[in-house]
């Protein structure tokens, strides 16, 4: 009877470290995520915006969160140490379409423990939970990034220093806004 009591303990405590809050705002990727996760004994909620997230997060109390960089009204870097001020103790890892340097060493410096590229699919997430520290094994690159790649991170850069301030990112670029708007509209170079 003791035994089962110890296992039924062990099960509920296991259930409380594995609490994990998805904030994206792209409804299918949390879906999809939320469902991988779960089979694999996570629980999870989801929150598309950061309202949602800090309420989800001061009653849930994850112990994990994935967190999207791009949220339809609002950066991923300003609710991140919102994020930990509600949950001290959470493990966050950033996840982004639009990654670059700038983005990723902000993101680290205000608490993340990681940062993914996306597509990233429930491996790379587990991954980024379970090997937060840094590899200095990693292999550098043979190729250094193109001209188009650079750019973009300069203009990810400038906007960052902006708050997202697209009128006063195109004044510090020297370009005009509309220009600036369209460059953001496209996908981010890869390499």
């Amino acid at each position: 009877m003791q035994n089962q009591s110890t296992k039924q303990n062990q099960s509920t405590k296991q259930t409380q470290d594995q609490r994990l809050l998805i904030v994206d705002d792209d409804e299918m990727f949390c879906h999809v995520l939320s469902r991988a996760l779960t089979r694999r004994g996570f629980e999870v909620m989801v929150a598309h915006d950061a309202d949602q997230a800090l309420s989800i997060a001061a009653q849930f109390v994850p112990t994990m969160a994935t967190l999207d960089l791009k949220l339809e009204h609002s950066s991923g870097l300003k609710l991140l140490p919102e994020l930990l001020s509600t949950v001290p103790n959470c493990r966050i890892v950033v996840l982004t379409g639009y990654s670059s340097i700038a983005t990723a060493v902000e993101a680290i410096k205000l608490g993340a423990i990681n940062y993914l590229c996306k597509p990233a699919d429930a491996d790379d997430v587990m991954a980024a939970f379970e090997h937060p520290d840094a590899d200095p094994n990693i292999e550098l690159a043979d190729n250094p990034p193109s001209i188009n790649r650079i750019t973009w991170e300069h203009i990810q850069k400038v906007l960052q220093e902006h708050d997202g301030n697209i009128s006063a990112t195109a004044r510090a670029l020297g370009m005009h806004r509309r220009t600036l708007q369209r460059k953001l509209q496209k996908r981010p170079v890869r390499r």
